[in-house]
């Protein structure tokens, strides 16, 4: 059975450079809504935006979570997005290495409480 106020979750958001992820990030550690942010480089992003097609370099960055503050998360990432209109989408992972998950769930806010 699965602890759901223990279930990891992974949420993904896009920024234009890595010092901007880079503090988004660490806000959001302070705040205890994530446990840890990868921040990827390199990616290139092709969209439709305001009837024409972008084609940007942006990156990308990974942040591990619990389900019960996916919600809040997402808000958060969404008010200090510098983006107009952020993409945040966040996955349930199918299987999660217990350890690691054991870690993720106890470094974020609200662990203490258990």
């Amino acid at each position: 059975m699965v602890n759901k106020d223990r279930e990891i979750v992974l949420a993904l958001a896009t920024f234009p450079g890595e010092e901007v992820a880079a503090a988004l990030a660490r806000q959001l550690l302070a705040e205890g809504l994530v446990a840890c942010v990868n921040i990827l480089p390199g990616v290139r992003s092709l969209y439709r935006w305001e009837g024409g097609v972008q084609d940007e370099p942006e990156v990308l960055a990974l942040m591990k979570s619990r389900r019960e503050l996916s919600d809040e998360l997402v808000e958060r990432v969404v008010e200090l997005h510098p983006y107009e209109t952020p993409a945040v989408s966040v996955l349930s992972p199918h299987a999660v290495a217990r350890e690691y998950g054991a870690w993720v769930t106890d470094e974020l806010r609200g662990a203490g409480d258990r």
